[in-house]
């Protein structure tokens, strides 16, 4: 089964739900959801600031992902978005993502949202559920903007991204606080930049999309045959 058939995936807005919501965790008034959110910070941050010695000293790390289609470096700025990039890299500091894919991409060609979007999406699929959802660090947070080869997380509802991610083929100013990609106006969690490999991240977007989809509007997006991430670990 194509791991993005499902329709439990988080997505880029203007309707697109790839994990319904953040009920899934039990939590179903505001006060709950207010509640996890602050959680789900102090325990991001716990885990950046004190993990295992690791990056607490560092302004960014480099991790490096070797994909079916070649490798995508890429710089995690902690020091601009700690709960997000420190999330990411705990994910690949614990092999999380070894095994994942990508297996959606967004052109000018197949996007039906607004403004129009040109971006690939990767992650765990189907095998998302049951990891922590982390706060929304939002682009006015972090000064960190959707330009070229940026990564960001994917959501559903604010507060509901956990690994499922996305990077940008040119600058995607919709994606940023404050614009209309997202009807909440939060836009998405960016956290770090494609260092070397956007040649990989271009090959992918332009590869054949017309597999199963889970709704209407990603129909024409997801990959016929979605591209292994085989391996993601820090590099020097």
């Amino acid at each position: 089964m194509n791991p993005a058939a499902s329709t439990g995936r988080k997505g880029l807005g203007s309707g697109l739900e790839l994990r319904a919501s953040p009920m899934y965790l039990g939590i179903n008034n505001n006060r709950g959801q207010q509640l996890m959110r602050f959680l789900t910070v102090v325990f991001a941050a716990s885990l950046f600031w004190t993990g295992a010695g690791s990056a607490a000293d560092d302004a960014s790390v480099r991790i490096e992902m070797a994909t079916g289609e070649g490798d995508i470096v890429i710089e995690l700025y902690l020091d601009k978005a700690p709960v997000t990039a420190g999330n990411f890299l705990n994910l690949v500091d614990n092999g999380d993502l070894d095994g994942g894919s990508f297996y959606r991409v967004v052109n000018a060609g197949n996007d039906r949202g607004s403004p129009k979007i040109d971006v690939i999406q990767g992650g765990l699929g189907n095998d998302a559920e049951g990891f922590d959802t982390i706060a929304h660090e939002t682009t006015a947070d972090t000064g960190i903007l959707h330009t070229d080869g940026v990564i960001s997380m994917a959501r559903g509802a604010v507060g509901t991204a956990s690994t499922e991610f996305f990077i940008c083929i040119g600058d995607q100013p919709g994606l940023d606080h404050g614009e209309a990609r997202n009807a909440d106006g939060q836009g998405f969690a960016a956290f770090g930049k494609v260092v070397s490999g956007m040649d990989v991240v271009r090959r992918i977007n332009g590869l054949p999309a017309a597999a199963e989809s889970y709704s209407e509007y990603t129909k024409g997006q997801i990959l016929n045959d979605p591209v292994s991430i085989n391996r993601v670990q820090r590099v020097d």
